[in-house]
């Protein structure tokens, strides 16, 4: 996005009160269709592109050679159209041949031929005789890197927190293919490689520009660009056993495990490496052509350039001086100032998402727009004789000025990195230096889109991407609607500044908002204000970012200094972030996919149409007029001149007060309005399973003598991630926690403990008996003393109570835990508790992980009592002791997944045997957050779904009759 002082310049800008010129908008719209269009055809459906193009440019030569007389312009306009969409096809279709010929792609698409059939984790038979893809043949390729080294944690599932990998993005140069590789490039199936055939390695870096040996026989010819069916005629050529080289230009993405990553985690650009790989086949519309897993240490050929090396050293500098600041701040200011998010905390990332602030998490067009101000003056005024800046006040040339803003964009581009909002920005400045230097007029929304044909042209991958299409709307959105709400906002007496602050803010967002939708299924309320509050901090950031950056190569301790005066807005803008997406209501969730994106699009056209009255001059005058206008504002000579009746100041007081109170609630969500508003959590909960991803985690309420609206309960595990288990607690209403279990130590019981510890008063956290894994057990004690809570051990054969209404047995671990039941998962705190009247309260067992040796050695030691409501071990794995199960004999079967989860849960077997002993199974990757309400007799479930793209699957509230029957429905 463009800093939102620079739109405010923008609007001043002289140019920009002429009418602009329009006529490349047809142009790149088409141009960008084409490219869009292209990209997702199928590989044997572009062989129809070829002529259609063909037939496309006759077309386009008939209205040029021979327009209509009554529309010539029409035509003309019509003929560039129809040529722009022509070329873009072309381009698309050269850029993407590479990842459909030559033998990287052929083995790919082999693996994915091989897999087909492979069994389902979830499959109850194992996928008996069905064949399974063969390991990939080894090979050695070269190639240059084309783009930084990426690390990525998984998220924490299973066992660990996480695990980490490396991925870097490169172009494969040439491919050294052994013997039994020679059927697969072909097309044959894969076959592991054998020992004999791997090429010698030579020397740990080979002199530059060293040649690749090619076997006798072999021609350039037919090494030169392969495909899949020359590799095939190629190996006729080749003596038996003899390794092949393959040259060919690839795109792929190299993966690097974590035990490897070392030598690959500070490579630079350019850099030409040799290194042995296992080819995996890449997800589907996908920009590159196979995944090369990476294996040993890579074989250095060819450094890095010289602009790629100092770039590289400035980069290194801003890190390093900046590693004795915050963690918050360490981490968002290389990325802010140069795109290096490597040290970005996830929990702070997370809330510049949630915030819609996630353009100032990686370096943008904006930080340019500063960095070109500061050299050519304010937009606006850069070709006037008042253009300020450093240029204006040197007395530079304009032609000078213009030469030297287009080098310090090509520099911000390699030193940054050529994100598609910085590629947008540093375009459309090329061609604002280019009218500059020429003397044209500059206008900005022309410069616009003619940098948006060039890009696509340039790179079709951009039609396709998220960063550039949200960039585009934005820069439209202050170029458009913006001026005309700021001169609305003006006219009724706001501040100038707030004005254009607000205007641009809120332009922006209506653009963008309905594609956000894309990406996640949801609106932040909190975006506009939290925009609005980050603004003044952006360019201090920007500016004195740069200055360390390029200080650092002079005097370290200089750039250290400029980076602490950069950390005071850096912290203000975590603040904002972290403190805005603490807020209950920061998030709204909205339907995912095309149909919400279309539904939040006719939303927002509402509300600004609603809104008319305030976004169009109040009173028009030609003395008002002239008074916007001296302050920077346009107004539209169409606005209609009839005082609005809704614009009173008195009117306008009301509205905007009620407006606001709306919006704090919406934002604070008290429980009790939230629970009348949404009917969560239900009337008289008694136990909710939170759905939290793939991990277990449930709330038992504390209840005292005719309370209906408890703020405390017993907490059992946290599931994997902080802020869906403080979402879950937040809309229960739950502020204080005193005693929070955990049954065991893997990541997807116990990572999710800071969300639970966020704004509450922990009494003690209660843990198992076995330490292990020991990496999560030490984070997990961590966090407890850093929030002051107490660990406790918990004890089989405990019995505790908390209020009127809840108990509970502790009836596993035991205290000495033998081979015959090894492991964490065998270590679970297992619980028996009693919910309700003591009368008559409801039976609910929490198993925790255990696993059919711990079932059955709980089994063999106690006679379990039936129970009403059961959480299913280990989220409903085939892993049961059913003898245990059915001595159990529960009416509902709760089980805690994630969708889609790599672990096959639950097993379908698990499933089935449930509903044969009559239980009702319910499932949180299905319906959401689960809530057991009523009595033995008359038990009954309601739900709460997280996910609004993935509708539940059940209904919102089912009844699940005593002795194990179901209601109509319930199923």
């Amino acid at each position: 996005m463009i800093a939102l002082s620079e739109a405010a310049a923008l609007y001043r800008s002289p140019a920009n009160r002429e009418p602009a010129d329009l006529r490349l908008i047809l142009p790149a719209l088409s141009a960008w269709v084409a490219a869009f269009t292209v990209l997702g055809l199928a590989p044997e459906h572009r062989s129809w592109c070829p002529p259609l193009a063909v037939l496309a440019v006759a077309v386009a030569l008939l209205l040029l050679v021979r327009p209509v007389e009554r529309h010539r312009r029409m035509s003309l306009l019509l003929a560039a159209t129809i040529l722009t969409a022509t070329a873009a096809t072309v381009t698309t279709l050269l850029h993407t041949a590479d990842l459909h010929r030559g033998p990287l792609p052929a083995l790919a698409r082999s693996q994915v031929s091989a897999s087909v059939g492979n069994p389902d984790p979830a499959d109850p038979s194992g996928g008996a005789g069905t064949p399974k893809a063969a390991p990939s043949p080894e090979l050695t390729v070269s190639l240059t890197i084309a783009g930084d080294p990426e690390v990525h944690t998984s998220h924490a599932r299973g066992t660990s927190p996480g695990r980490s990998l490396l991925t870097v993005a490169a172009i494969v140069d040439s491919v050294t293919l052994p013997q039994s590789a020679n059927a697969d490039a072909s097309g044959a199936g894969p076959s592991p490689k054998s020992s004999a055939a791997r090429p010698s390695r030579g020397p740990t870096t080979a002199a530059p520009g060293t040649p690749i040996a090619t076997p006798p026989g072999t021609s350039a010819e037919n090494l030169a660009g392969n495909s899949a069916g020359n590799s095939a005629g190629n190996s006729a050529g080749t003596a038996a056993g003899t390794p092949r080289t393959v040259r060919t230009r690839t795109p792929v993405t190299v993966m690097v495990h974590a035990q490897d990553a070392d030598a690959w985690h500070d490579l630079l650009p350019s850099t030409r490496l040799r290194t042995d790989v296992r080819v995996l086949p890449a997800r589907e519309g996908a920009q590159t052509a196979a995944v090369l897993l990476a294996r040993g240490q890579p074989e250095l050929l060819i450094p890095p350039s010289l602009p790629q090396r100092l770039a590289g050293r400035l980069r290194a500098g801003l890190r390093a001086a900046c590693e004795h600041l915050p963690a918050d701040v360490r981490g968002l200011l290389p990325g802010l100032v140069v795109g290096d998010t490597s040290g970005l905390p996830d929990d702070l990332n997370e809330a510049f998402h949630a915030t819609d602030l996630s353009h100032l998490t990686a370096v943008s067009g904006a930080n340019l727009m500063i960095v070109l101000t500061v050299l050519v003056g304010a937009p606006g005024h850069a070709g006037t004789s008042g253009r300020g800046g450093l240029a204006g006040r040197l007395g530079l040339p304009l032609r000078v000025t213009a030469v030297l803003g287009a080098g310090l964009t090509l520099a911000f581009v390699t030193v940054c990195r050529p994100d598609p909002s910085v590629l947008r920005a540093a375009a459309t400045g090329l061609v604002g230096m280019l009218a500059l230097g020429t003397g044209r007029p500059r206008q900005a929304l022309p410069a616009l889109t003619a940098a948006v044909l060039g890009l696509i042209l340039l790179d079709p991958h951009l039609a396709r991407s998220y960063g550039f299409v949200l960039s585009v709307l934005a820069t439209t959105g202050l170029l458009t609607l913006g001026p005309r709400w700021m001169a609305a906002l003006v006219e009724r007496r706001w501040p100038h500044h707030l004005a254009s602050a607000v205007a641009a803010t809120a332009a922006a967002q209506a653009l963008c908002a309905p594609v956000t939708i894309l990406l996640a299924p949801r609106v932040s309320l909190a975006a506009v204000p939290c925009n609005l509050l980050a603004e003044p901090a952006v360019a201090p950031t920007t500016l004195l970012g740069f200055a360390a950056l390029v200080a650092d190569p002079v005097s370290h301790p200089a750039a250290r200094f400029l980076a602490d005066l950069a950390a005071l807005p850096v912290a203000w803008l975590a603040g904002v972030a972290r403190t805005g997406a603490a807020l209950p209501g920061a998030q709204l969730a909205w339907p995912g996919g095309p149909f919400g994106a279309i539904l939040l699009a006719l939303t927002t056209v509402a509300l600004v149409w609603a809104a008319r009255p305030f976004l169009i001059p109040a009173r028009p005058t030609a003395s008002s007029a002239a008074s916007a206008v001296g302050r920077g504002g346009a107004v539209s000579p169409s606005v209609d001149t009839r005082r609005n009746p809704f614009a009173t100041r008195r009117v306008r007081a009301v509205l905007t007060l009620v407006l606001g109170l709306i919006m704090l609630v919406v934002l604070l969500r008290p429980p009790t309005l939230t629970r009348i508003a949404t009917g969560w959590p239900p009337k008289g909960w008694q136990l909710v399973m939170c759905d939290i991803g793939q991990g277990d985690m449930t709330v038992l309420p504390i209840r005292s003598a005719g309370g209906e609206s408890p703020d405390s309960a017993i907490v059992v595990d946290t599931g994997p991630d902080p802020h869906a288990a403080d979402t879950c607690l937040r809309d229960l209403g739950i502020t204080k926690v005193p005693l929070l279990i955990l049954s065991h130590f893997h990541a997807d019981h116990a990572e999710g403990l800071p969300g639970v510890l966020h704004g509450r008063r922990v009494g003690a956290l209660q843990v198992t008996t076995l330490d292990t894994p020991a990496g999560e057990y030490a984070r997990v004690v961590a966090w407890a003393a850093a929030a002051g809570v107490p660990v406790v051990r918990a004890k089989r054969g405990e019995h505790r109570f908390a209020g009127p209404e809840l108990s509970w047995d502790v009836l596993w671990p035991d205290s000495t835990l033998g081979p015959a039941t090894p492991g964490a998962n065998n270590a679970s705190v297992a619980l028996l508790a009693a919910v309700g009247p003591s009368s008559g309260p409801l039976r609910i067992a929490l198993l925790g992980d255990l696993e059919p040796p711990a079932q059955a050695a709980l089994h063999a030691r106690l006679t379990p009592p039936r129970v009403d409501v059961l959480k299913v071990a280990h989220h409903g794995s085939g892993n049961q002791d059913w003898d245990f199960t059915a001595a159990l004999h529960p009416h509902l079967a709760l089980i805690s997944c994630g969708s889609d989860n790599p672990y096959g849960h639950p097993a379908a077997q698990t499933v089935s045997r449930l509903r044969a002993l009559g239980a009702t199974v319910m499932r949180t990757d299905q319906v959401g957050d689960i809530a057991i309400l009523g009595t033995p007799s008359a038990l009954s479930v309601a739900t709460h779904p997280r996910h609004p793209e993935s509708p539940a699957r059940a209904p919102p509230l089912v009844g699940v009759a005593g002795k194990g029957s179901c209601r109509t429905g319930c199923r």
